[in-house]
């Protein structure tokens, strides 16, 4: 039988050549989807029917026939709204889901419209689908994925992936968070639960779920001994906030902190900054602006929260803006190291870099390096540092600006990987698509820039180490459906993850603000739309952030509680933290409210910090360092005239380079160059010309 293109939802064009015996494919009538459904022909000449479309015998290519069909059928309409009204025509047929079964468990997250999937396996082994959305448009999606899924083994339904919906794009053009992805956010709901149910059919022990935050507008739910950590100063002591902000007052002393800060600090420090205003917590980059923007509003010391390298760049950025006279103060009569910084201070790094100075390179360097090795650096191969949020800008306009250009990144692995794998999936773009990420590029010049692209192959955040394999079979089984956020800095596994979460609209890969900024915009899309919403977040980076996530949410959720015709909205902050990692030594909670808890749980196999080969905690050893007493010894004992403090002084580098050059003033050029970009969006003159001309200007070390 040779079946030509038709244009219903009942009937597929099969190859004549196909060596498999065709048999008729019969319409289950007994099912909701297909009650009121009728043959419907976009081409009135056509002669094949309903009844008697034909599927190849094997089970397992129906699943793929079928969406072959609905792909071509769709495609054979030029115009977007045609294809719209055949969506909505498809919704019309589908018949409404029970009100019992429009619950918030059967709610798919993501979409901008409510939508219901239930999941069933029926006594043949069969997956049974019904769907329902607010939405016509969404709910034409949601009859056409049953329709290809309904009535599949298991495994069939398992093996449909994300890509082969590509094809099937129809319905409103847009952005990222256009209705288009529905089809993607449905089926991977759909997957989710079709796995649960095979795994609990199969007697399998189910995966433990990560700790939790429930954020709402009257206060905090943790779930697991994590969360009850985290919560509990999220409402700090008010004698401590007291005392912090009357001395930072009565000094005249700025407080800069990275996101990555204990929680108990946090807590406190969140909490002064609304007596005190010279108070900031952020990522590195902005911790030095900031220090800036205090010495000029009258600080007159500034003391850092966080690892060395970051109170190095604030002295540095200091003293270039003139501040000479500010004193900045770290929270440690130690070092304060980062295993990320340790990377590149290495004799193998600049090893590493030794080819790229007998050629046209550029040396883009990490903001989180030290500040003597951005200067060697800087001496061997002209550099420029960038933050995790521009480095994709950074390269492609240094690639575009300097013909032949090699480009050595460093010193993180997994960045520079990821960068790379981002670039290699650009390959399979379009023009368009490239131009919107950057207009100087298209398909051919990301092709040939890749050759020229290298990274350190030995240097990481001994934190985003830990989002491997454990953490990722997790978030597959568990939290495939919710929001996946995942710094730049993160193995491939947990990349790949959230790139392809990104790409259905439901997930960001980016810096700790850009990670702040995906989930505040989520919320506040869920305020908008005045529905009463559950968001889940899976945080992929240092478990720190979320004190300043709560902070971010809580002051969305509570000017909507006020209002008598507001949502409800809820968020949910994950922690992929193993359980094997976490010492629990309390009973759970069951709520946290504005009150004093003594909870001992300490994060670790053990106690102290640190994470067990069962996945991470976390949590940066080297960050808690900064503790809420060593910030209060300083501050009460500022003015140092009796030079108490001299371990805790971030001192001027006094050092200089193989060339002779002062390290601060050759260090702070990288950066100089990085602010240069970011005020113009192309590489500064200077650092053209020392890129063309590195090899004669005497720059070699």
């Amino acid at each position: 039988m040779t079946a030509t293109a038709t244009s219903t939802l009942f009937s597929i064009a099969i190859n004549p050549n196909h060596v498999l015996k065709p048999k008729r494919f019969i319409l289950q009538p007994n099912l909701p989807f297909f009650k009121s459904l009728k043959c419907i022909h976009s081409k009135p000449n056509t002669s094949l029917s309903c009844s008697t479309v034909a599927f190849p015998e094997t089970a397992e290519l129906v699943v793929p026939s079928k969406l072959r069909h609905l792909a071509d059928e769709f495609q054979s309409f030029p115009e977007p709204m045609d294809r719209m009204k055949r969506l909505l025509h498809y919704a019309g047929l589908i018949t409404p889901m029970d009100e019992s079964v429009r619950v918030d468990t059967n709610r798919v997250m993501g979409c901008t419209a409510r939508v219901w999937v239930e999941v069933k396996i029926d006594g043949e082994g069969k997956v049974r689908l019904t769907a329902d959305s607010d939405s016509e448009i969404t709910k034409g999606f949601c009859a056409c994925l049953v329709w290809v899924l309904d009535g599949s083994e298991p495994e069939a339904v398992l093996k449909v992936s994300t890509d082969d919906l590509v094809a099937l794009n129809v319905g409103l053009p847009g952005t990222g968070r256009s209705r288009v992805n529905t089809w993607h956010n449905v089926l991977v709901t759909m997957q989710k639960k079709t796995k649960q149910l095979v795994a609990e059919k199969e007697g399998k022990v189910p995966f433990e779920p990560f700790p939790s935050l429930i954020i709402t507008a009257d206060g905090f739910v943790p779930k697991g001994s994590y969360a009850e950590a985290q919560a509990k100063y999220l409402f700090p002591n008010k004698l401590k906030v007291d005392e912090l902000v009357n001395v930072l007052k009565d000094k005249k002393i700025g407080v800069v902190a990275h996101f990555y800060m204990d929680p108990e600090v946090q807590g406190i420090l969140t909490a002064a900054q609304k007596q005190w205003p010279h108070i900031h917590i952020s990522d590195s980059l902005v911790m030095a602006d900031s220090a800036v923007k205090m010495a000029k509003a009258g600080c007159k010391f500034i003391t850092v929260l966080g690892v060395d390298f970051m109170s190095e760049n604030v002295r540095a950025i200091l003293d270039q803006a003139g501040f000479n006279e500010v004193d900045v103060y770290r929270m440690s009569n130690e070092r304060i190291g980062c295993s990320l910084a340790d990377a590149a201070a290495t004799s193998t790094y600049m090893e590493y870099l030794e080819p790229a100075s007998r050629s046209t390179s550029l040396h883009v360097i990490y903001i989180n390096t030290k500040l003597e090795t951005k200067a060697y650096a800087h001496e061997l191969v002209p550099t420029i540092t960038c933050t995790s949020s521009n480095v994709i800008q950074t390269i492609l306009q240094a690639f575009a600006q300097v013909p032949n250009l090699s480009i050595y990144y460093g010193p993180d692995s997994y960045m520079g990987a990821n960068i790379v794998e981002l670039f290699q999936q650009m390959t399979v773009m379009t023009d368009e698509e490239i131009a919107a990420i950057h207009p100087k590029h298209n398909v051919d010049s990301i092709k040939s820039l890749l050759p020229r692209l290298y990274f350190y192959q030995d240097g990481s955040c001994i934190v985003h180490h830990l989002f491997g394999h454990e953490v990722v079979d997790t978030i597959k089984e568990m939290y495939c459906d919710a929001f996946l956020t995942a710094h730049l800095e993160v193995p491939g596994e947990m990349f790949s993850l959230a790139m392809e979460a990104k790409r259905r609209g439901m997930g960001v890969v980016g810096s700790t603000q850009n990670i702040l900024d995906f989930i505040k915009d989520r919320v506040q899309e869920s305020l908008d739309r005045n529905i009463d919403d559950h968001l889940q977040f899976v945080l992929g980076t240092e478990s720190g952030m979320v004190t300043a996530i709560v902070a971010a949410v809580r002051s969305l959720l509570e000017p909507a509680k006020s209002s008598s015709q507001g949502a409800k909205v809820t968020v949910e902050i994950v922690f992929p933290v193993s359980s094997d990692s976490i010492s629990k030594t309390t009973p759970s909670l069951n709520s946290v409210e504005a009150s004093d808890i003594n909870i001992s749980v300490v994060p670790g196999v053990t106690t102290g910090e640190g994470c067990s080969i069962h996945g991470g905690c976390a949590s940066c050893p080297y960050m808690k360092m900064n503790s809420l007493s060593s910030l209060l010894t300083v501050c009460h004992h500022l003015p140092d005239e009796e030079n108490m403090l001299s371990a805790y002084k971030a001192e001027r580098f006094k050092l200089q380079t193989p060339n002779g050059q002062s390290v601060a003033d050759v260090g702070c050029e990288p950066i100089l160059h990085m602010r240069n970009f970011q005020a113009t969006k192309k590489l500064p003159e200077k650092l053209v010309d020392q890129i063309l001309h590195n090899n004669d200007s005497g720059r070699l070390v």
